[in-house]
């Protein structure tokens, strides 16, 4: 009986080699592999064609349907290996892009400005309605002084820009943090509402998980996430 074993194994280990499936795992690589691989399935279906019932043997279809699931779940693998690198790929790209903000301003939410490098304040600010009159004001951000105010006049509904381009050399040299102000008639009186500043970006970073976003970090308003960036100067 053991030479018949044995015989077999022989024969068996034949088909593994012609087959070219590795079956002389170290103990320490079973123990450490806890996934069946290519090897393993295909050495599981040769013991299982040799060992079949003669007289009821597998089916085709059983056969094809098997190797039908192992191509598919190994299929399934090869994406999401593909996929991770297509990720981290996309987060190099990102903070690169990100890193080309560098000196430029991007428009955020927010009533804190400064001139940018041209000795510039530029912004925006949504009306919901047509209104009747429009003002913007600037005032200094720590004494509250009113440094210069524009009448904008009726405008119609949805975004209107707005900027201060002659700013006086004192306020562009000391880089004098100016709060903004904007008021709009849409039937109501002059009522209150909240502008988008440009705003300089000073660094850009990367960190977490690769599909998380690189942030900026913007002067008076912190670290924002790049995706959230709409408009840039």
């Amino acid at each position: 009986m053991s030479n018949i074993d044995s015989t077999g194994a022989a024969a068996q280990q034949a088909i593994f080699d012609k087959l070219g499936i590795n079956t002389q795992k170290s103990a320490a690589e079973r123990a450490s592999d806890d996934k069946l691989g290519q090897d393993d399935f295909l050495q599981l279906m040769t013991a299982q064609l040799q060992n079949q019932d003669p007289f009821a043997p597998m089916e085709n279809g059983d056969f094809i349907a098997q190797m039908a699931q192992f191509s598919t779940v190994s299929g399934i693998e090869e994406i999401n290996t593909n996929l991770k690198s297509l990720s981290a790929e996309m987060s190099q790209t990102r903070i690169a892009t990100a890193s080309t903000l560098l000196g430029h301003s991007v428009l955020v939410p927010g009533s804190m400005a400064r001139p940018d490098d041209n000795g510039e304040i530029h912004g925006v600010f949504e009306l919901p309605q047509a209104a009747s009159a429009t003002r913007v004001s600037f005032t200094d951000a720590t004494t509250g002084e009113l440094l210069h105010s524009d009448d904008l006049g009726p405008q119609g509904t949805g975004l209107v820009g707005f900027s201060w381009t002659d700013i006086p050399t004192a306020l562009r040299e000391g880089n004098r943090k100016i709060k903004v102000d904007v008021a709009a008639n849409t039937g109501a009186g002059m009522e209150t509402m909240g502008p988008s500043i440009y705003a300089r970006v000073l660094s850009a970073s990367s960190y977490g998980e690769a599909e998380n976003a690189p942030t900026l970090d913007v002067e008076d308003y912190g670290t924002i996430d790049a995706s959230t960036v709409s408009r840039i100067r």
